[in-house]
């Protein structure tokens, strides 16, 4: 049985055909490779004699390709390429063994987005450490991102151009209603939420204030009752029939099961959105989170609406080497 003949092709020999087929030239490619210029002649005889033909006609005006070498060297490029993005692999593989993810959020997503997605994230990365700062408004997620104290940060408000964003889910409003209080009709009416008294959140949330903006204008005027700077405490005193309240559901969670849930007559969400600095170079681990955040099904941890499109990019960043 006649054997085959097997190839001694090397990419260095390859690397020789370019630098030459790109200079016209043995002595400027050995230049060019910091070699001698008899190993660049050696490298390509080898080939030659390995491929069984001539890639290169020699004359007084340099070295030209033949049209068997114009062929090989398309293909030569292409195995040169490949080489490269192997060790770029290899590097960024490397470079995603360790490192670590500072995260900035407020309260609601912390609790109940980010352990699902960080606890997926070590299971791919497991020496990439991941540290969540806990806010109580966005105005300090914003700080916490400006002062180069968190990498990606979580919140539901906009953010200025000095910020890429993207938006992350729709979190929906709804009416919690103490166990006492039982409507004549299934729905909840406008009419109805004008009589209970709320407990109202006292802070400074933009997508509370442009919730109950959006409440006044079909009921014209909100009975306040208590004011309650936490989404726990208003919870709690809603269960113990102190009056009604209008939160995101993320915030609400969990909710008791004697506190009956409502959307609100017409509906109203707030779009949760995660940021990064704009035009700051970030490592491939940031970069493999982010790929994370834009994949994850959030809808598989409450009954959100996920949302896909971008704001400010079509796409996140690519991994930077």
């Amino acid at each position: 049985m006649k054997r085959k003949h097997q190839s001694q092709m090397k990419l260095s020999q390859l690397h020789a055909l370019i630098a030459i087929a790109e200079c016209n030239s043995f002595s400027e490619a050995a230049l060019q490779l910091e070699l001698s210029q008899s190993a660049v002649s050696n490298a390509i005889a080898a080939l030659e004699t390995d491929l069984g033909i001539a890639l290169f006609s020699r004359g007084r005006h340099g070295a030209s390709l033949t049209p068997a070498g114009e062929r090989v060297l398309a293909y030569a490029r292409q195995m040169v390429n490949l080489q490269e993005e192997i060790l770029k692999e290899a590097h960024l593989t490397r470079r995603l063994k360790q490192g670590k993810v500072r995260l900035t959020s407020i309260r609601s997503v912390a609790t109940h987005i980010l352990p699902v997605i960080i606890s997926q994230f070590q299971q791919q990365f497991p020496g990439i450490s991941v540290s969540v700062v806990e806010q109580f408004d966005e105005k300090s997620v914003e700080e916490d991102l400006q002062k180069g104290l968190a990498d990606i940060g979580f919140t539901d408000d906009f953010m200025g151009d000095e910020f890429e964003t993207w938006e992350f889910l729709q979190d929906e409003y709804i009416v919690l209603l103490p166990p006492t209080l039982h409507l004549i009709n299934s729905k909840l009416t406008w009419q109805q939420l004008k009589t209970y008294p709320l407990i109202v959140p006292a802070n400074e949330f933009t997508s509370d204030k442009q919730a109950y903006a959006h409440c006044e204008r079909y009921c014209q005027t909100i009975h306040t009752e208590y004011l309650a700077k936490s989404d726990s405490t208003i919870v709690s005193m809603v269960a113990q029939g102190l009056g009604a309240a209008i939160l995101p559901r993320l915030a609400a969670e969990p909710i008791p099961a004697m506190i009956q849930v409502h959307s609100l007559p017409n509906p109203f969400f707030r779009t949760i959105r995660f940021a990064i600095r704009a035009k700051v170079d970030q490592p491939p681990h940031i970069y493999a989170f982010l790929e994370m955040l834009k994949t994850f099904e959030c809808i598989s941890v409450y009954p959100f609406t996920p949302q896909k499109s971008v704001q400010g990019s079509d796409r996140l960043p690519s991994l930077q080497y």
